[in-house]
């Protein structure tokens, strides 16, 4: 396990029903050129077929960027791709099996949306948290009730994994999530299906560097 800090501050989570007019392999080489930091595959009506022909895709668009790709709760799509590390909720794979499966330098991270689902996130195991949904999202119809903003401070300060925030997130609130100590942020609608995705991440990246102008863990 590596420390990532420093990938989690513009992290894309992609939805192929937003991309559908531009494709989510354009939609990445974009918003990457544009400051993402890292990626992850997530398409839930997909196979693992599919998953994989896309995730291939993908590492293409990568390589050379040192942007890593997480795999959506997919481990067999995962080592299919060779892709850097996978993500899971509290109902998907254990993230203990995916560490034992995936090996000491993939990356693994985990979704928490609650405080208490924070406390129990196991630091030998874990990257990272993903924390939410801070607000209310149309792009996860089935996602937990929102946590908010002091939900989401107490969520965070009760790990010492780094942390992204996830849910609801855009340029009008993006300030006030940062505010939480979390070391970025993870979006979809902020990116996705923008008219100019690369100036889209542009955008949020230039405020986050504004607000984490560094990530401690970097100097750690």
């Amino acid at each position: 396990m590596g420390v990532i800090a420093p990938q989690l501050r513009l992290y894309l989570v992609t939805d192929p029903a937003l991309c559908a007019a531009r494709g989510v392999v354009d939609t990445v080489r974009d918003a990457v050129r544009g400051g993402v930091t890292m990626v992850q595959l997530r398409d839930k009506d997909a196979t693992t077929a599919e998953r994989v022909a896309l995730g291939r895709a993908l590492m293409d668009v990568l390589a050379g960027t040192n942007v890593p790709l997480v795999i959506n709760d997919d481990l067999e799509a995962a080592v299919a791709i060779g892709a850097h590390g996978v993500h899971v909720g509290q109902s998907d794979v254990l993230p203990h099996q995916a560490r034992a499966r995936l090996g000491p330098h993939a990356i693994v991270g985990l979704s928490c949306e609650t405080v208490a689902h924070a406390v129990a996130a196991d630091r030998s195991v874990l990257d990272y948290v993903g924390l939410g949904p801070v607000f209310a999202t149309s792009t996860k119809p089935d996602h937990a009730a929102a946590m908010g903003l002091d939900d989401l401070a107490a969520a965070r300060a009760a790990t010492s994994l780094p942390a992204v925030a996830i849910g609801g997130i855009h340029g009008t609130n993006l300030t006030s999530v940062l505010a939480t100590g979390v070391a970025g942020v993870a979006v979809v609608s902020a990116i996705c299906g923008q008219p100019d995705v690369q100036a889209a991440a542009q955008a949020l990246s230039d405020t986050i560097a504004r607000s984490l102008p560094f990530s401690p863990e970097t100097l750690s």
